[in-house]
């Protein structure tokens, strides 16, 4: 008797919940609309940051020159030399004196010297004087090939006597041979170089000259 009531009660609070659960998706949809129109019209009317990256390339060229290997280096002639021969301060002793021929390579391309100097003593006038060139330590060493880049020097060391005179020259007193002013050098590549003597000297022994093999300056 009572339980139709109840059934009607019942019945009345679930009608009522659906209709508040429909009535809630109801009101829910329209908000959503609107957050989404606000969000776009946000997106279109607001301001733009545009990151932009540029690659910049940069190409720097360089040329060196290297030095030629001294394989390629071909033999320094006279026209690729200057030089000097110039007496060794404080060497004199015993009889004897050094001077140091110095050759320099005056070109622009690389050459060599090589072995024992050749050479020619000269008087003042260009006139040839006894000469006589040997090794200052003969069968010790072996002959190097120097090679002088543009500006390089190689060196050769002489010993002689510049006053004591050798059998059957000069009297006492007297110079044991014509005093020398240049030496001619004769080039390995050809052709000679003249260089002065600095402190012109005679060579006693008739021009006899140890020299030591061609080394690098």
């Amino acid at each position: 008797m009572s339980r139709p009531r109840v059934g009607a009660r019942v019945a009345g609070v679930k009608s009522s919940a659906r209709a508040t659960v429909g009535h809630g998706v109801q009101r829910l949809l329209p908000i959503g609309l609107a957050g989404l129109a606000v969000a776009a019209l946000a997106g279109c009317g607001g301001g733009k940051t545009v990151t932009v990256t540029q690659t910049v390339t940069r190409t720097v060229t360089r040329t060196i020159t290297a030095p030629p290997p001294p394989s390629s280096a071909s033999a320094c002639a006279g026209g690729d030399l200057g030089g000097s021969f110039a007496g060794v301060p404080g060497s004199a002793g015993a009889g004897q004196i050094s001077y140091t021929l110095t050759l320099t390579n005056t070109s622009t391309s690389a050459c060599f010297v090589s072995g024992l100097p050749q050479l020619q003593l000269l008087d003042a006038n260009g006139g040839a004087l006894p000469t006589n060139v040997t090794a200052a330590e003969p069968g010790t060493g072996t002959a190097a090939k120097i090679v002088l880049q543009p500006g390089g020097s190689a060196k050769s060391d002489a010993r002689f006597s510049p006053d004591v005179p050798g059998p059957g020259e000069g009297q006492a007193g007297q110079p044991c041979e014509p005093v020398a002013h240049q030496l001619q050098v004769t080039a390995p590549g050809g052709g000679t170089v003249l260089v002065p003597i600095t402190q012109p000297t005679s060579v006693c022994e008739h021009g006899s000259l140890r020299m030591s093999l061609y080394a690098a300056a």
